[in-house]
């Protein structure tokens, strides 16, 4: 039978999907990513209203397009609202963040007419979920899960109600799965979970992130080790004394700051201040070679003045991020925010995200402009359309390279133009 995953959200969301993909694959399932199936997965997001209407839409437009189709519907708006999904028609199998493990059982089960709500309480979940590990991904980069869940809470977010508390991965299992990586010539490896600075909090021995990126530093074969979203918090003197002597850590931190201003991210709860992200930015520059500095930031928080967005505008300014992503807050039903009074008009959240993206898009051009000349090493990746390659420096620049022979997979020497 034919499996088609449909997968929305974030990176940890296409690895699970990568992971019961091959779950599904151990079965005699065919997985394809073209043309009608006849069963469907659909990997919900949650972190926006947006990204809830998009899963609704999804999972009406297959029983449209297909109505013999059997559909299985899990994550997070699965998890946060399943009161929307669990007497509808459209929906064979539903089952949130928890028992992703079962999926192939209950999707076979729906094929034989038995229909599956398996909705557990999240908040209450403490260990872990192991899947299938995932190592049919991109052939150059491959994702590694090491956590799953976030206990912050912040005030305009969904996810810990979504994903529960923090779970850390056994950390022997995360090594085993990058070995396996290693072995089917992976070189890169991006270590992503829900919140992946909170690693460890939840085993109480001391372990931490660091000691995870030490780990998976170490396997043979290996070249490349990067991170995905952490906080200021994370980055402290002891945590860069380490980071700094492995070789292959890449360079590139998408340190999450959301606000420039310490009194926007007092309402936000957010757990740092201006004042300690830039201590955490002048840390790593001050010790990590080549270091870039991604982020995110939100425009238009309640209450959100035109003087605390000067403040936010012009700390980033003064980081000077290889790269931005600006978004414009949105109520999300279910947070403290959503009920929070001075909500900003629609237009002033335009106007203030339009500012912030020229912003970033002038910061990135000179962080470009100061590597012209260099010789760098860079990993090939895919072949463009002109014939060039698209390669990417360890701190996720991107360059286009000429080469009449095959070089993706590889590193090589490129000088910047």
């Amino acid at each position: 039978m034919r499996v088609k995953f449909i997968t929305l959200g974030c990176k940890t969301n296409f690895y699970e999907s990568q992971a019961l993909a091959e779950m599904f694959r151990a079965e005699g399932y065919t997985v394809v990513e073209k043309g009608l199936a006849d069963i469907y997965i659909v990997n919900t997001c949650a972190v926006t209203s947006m990204g809830a209407q998009k899963s609704r839409q999804q999972i009406h437009r297959i029983k449209k397009q297909n109505p013999d189709a059997v559909v299985a519907v899990m994550g997070c708006y699965a998890q946060t609202e399943p009161e929307k999904l669990k007497g509808s028609p459209d929906v064979d199998v539903l089952i949130g963040t928890a028992n992703r493990s079962r999926i192939v059982e209950l999707v076979k089960n729906a094929t034989e007419g038995e229909r599956t709500v398996l909705h557990t309480d999240i908040m209450k979940e403490r260990t872990f979920e192991e899947l299938c590990l995932a190592t049919d991904q991109s052939r150059i980069r491959a994702t590694v899960k090491i956590e799953d869940g976030c206990s912050n809470f912040c005030a305009y977010c969904i996810i810990p109600y979504a994903r529960g508390p923090v779970r850390s991965r056994d950390i022997e299992k995360i090594v085993e799965e990058v070995e396996l990586l290693a072995k089917n010539n992976y070189v890169e490896v991006v270590l992503t979970g829900i919140h992946i600075g909170s690693y460890g909090k939840d085993l109480k021995d001391g372990t931490g992130l660091i000691d995870v990126i030490e780990r998976v530093c170490a396997v043979p074969g290996i070249k490349r080790v990067r991170l995905g979203s952490v906080e200021p918090v994370v980055i402290t003197e002891a945590f860069v004394s380490r980071a700094k002597k492995l070789k292959n850590l890449c360079p590139q931190f998408h340190l999450s700051l959301q606000s420039g201003c310490t009194e926007t991210l007092a309402r936000m709860k957010r757990r740092y201040t201006a004042e300690e992200y830039m201590s955490a930015v002048k840390l790593m520059r001050e010790n990590l070679e080549d270091v870039s500095i991604t982020t995110d930031v939100m425009v238009g928080f309640p209450g959100e003045t035109d003087e605390e967005f000067q403040k936010s505008y012009e700390f980033c300014k003064e980081v000077g991020f290889m790269q931005m992503h600006i978004f414009k807050y949105s109520p999300r039903k279910g947070t403290v925010a959503a009920e929070m009074k001075n909500q900003i008009p629609e237009p002033v959240k335009e106007e203030r995200s339009q500012k912030l993206i020229a912003l970033g898009e002038k910061m990135k051009q000179a962080f470009y402009d100061s590597y012209r000349g260099k010789c760098v090493e860079v990993l090939a990746e895919t072949r463009t359309k002109d014939g060039r390659f698209h390669a990417t420096l360890a701190n996720y620049m991107d360059v286009y390279i000429e080469s009449d022979e095959d070089i993706s997979g590889k590193i090589v020497k490129y000088t910047v133009k």
